[in-house]
Order: structure tokens, then sequence, then C-alpha cells
């Protein structure tokens, strides 16, 4: 099997946090979704135990509460953060665009929860293992996502109140709530490469600190 690198490369270098361009009156097909799910499930995870689930929220009331329980936890502390950074900078841009998403949370038209089974307080299980088991998948949905013009972000301020997400959901209590994603078509699919500093200034071979070139 061949891919197309230049294809390739420009979905896994343009698929960005989108917010501000987020269409909120454009609807998301189910089928449409779960099409980006269904390449999402081919990622790896953790002794191939398969533990994601996938909670998709589109009623209105659900997701203002859930708007709520994110601007409770996260709205205040965005918009300070906003009015600290340099106007116009990259982290500026990042910051106002965050604060956007929040005030107009409630409006997207589907919310996505990635969840995977198990706790981190349960016995044997560590942190690593269990989130490494649905991040993968949540990018591939997300890379998913991009290739047909839709787009999301990885939030995550709803988890300061994850208990009460659950119960708003009916979510059981052996299952962790990942993320939050907000998940709309794209204003546009013009995105391009975010700045990023030469891989070799953070790369190191052997030990911390040598370059590996």
């Amino acid at each position: 099997m061949e891919f197309d690198l230049d294809q390739t490369d420009a979905l896994l270098s343009t698929t960005r946090a989108v917010r501000k361009r987020l269409d909120f009156d454009r609807e998301v097909p189910d089928d449409v979704l779960l099409e980006c799910l269904q390449l999402a499930v081919q990622a790896p995870t953790g002794s191939n135990r398969q533990g994601w689930r996938w909670m998709v929220v589109r009623g209105a009331e659900k997701k203002q509460a859930l708007a709520d329980l994110y601007n409770e936890v996260g709205g205040s502390y965005l918009a300070s953060q906003a009015g600290l950074v340099e106007e116009g900078s990259q982290t500026g841009r990042v910051m106002t665009s965050a604060v956007y998403l929040a005030e107009r949370l409630h409006e997207v038209p589907v919310m996505v929860i990635p969840l995977i089974i198990g706790r981190v307080e349960d016995e044997g299980v560590n942190a690593a293992g269990l989130f490494g088991s649905i991040i993968p998948a949540i990018w591939s949905f997300q890379l998913a996502l991009r290739s047909r013009g839709l787009g999301s972000t990885y939030t995550t301020l709803h988890l300061g109140k994850e208990a009460e997400a659950a119960e708003l959901l009916g979510i059981p209590p052996h299952m962790t709530q990942a993320a939050l994603l907000p998940v709309a078509y794209t204003l546009g699919t013009d995105f391009q490469p975010a700045a990023r500093p030469p891989v070799s200034e953070i790369t190191y071979l052997d030990t911390y600190k040598a370059p590996l070139a």
C-alpha cells in the first residue's frame, strides 16, 4: 500500500485546534460522525482491550449544562489569562479563541465525550496506560474529522466537574471521561501548519540535552 505523502503530511500538519472557525449553524449528520468514530477505533490500545466508549451529545439542554460546567471550572481563568498575554501573539490568539469557544460552547452542533473503561484510582491502573488507550483514538477521530471538512479541539476543563457531567449523562462510575470535543464543520478548510521550533532543538540522543543532530 502506497500513500500520497503530500496529502498525508498536509492532513497531519494542518489538523488544528479549531474554535473560532467552527460552523455553529450547520448540522453534523450521524453517519459522518460514525464514519469518523469507526476510523478512530482502529487506534491501538493497551493490551488490545479496546475499552473506549463514545458519548455523543446533541440535546440543547445537555449541551448547555455541559457548557455551564465548563465555564464554572475555567471561564474566569480563560478570561484572566487572555488579558495577560501579548495581543496578536500566537499564544494571545489561542487564548482569545479559547474564550470565544467557552462563550459559545453550548451552540456547537455536537459534543463528543471520549470515555475509557477504568479509573486511575483502581488497583493496578496507572494514568499513562489508561489515557494512552484513548488519546490515540481521539487524535484519529480528529484527523478523520479534518479529512471530511469538520474540526474540533481537545478540551478538558469540564473534567473539573467530571462527577456532575457523569450524573448529567448517566455515565457509570467505572468509566473515565478523557475530554470534551466540540464538533462542527469548519468555516473554510484552508488551515496552515503552526509555527514550531526545529525538532533538532528539542530531540536528544541517549542523554537529555545531547542533541540528536
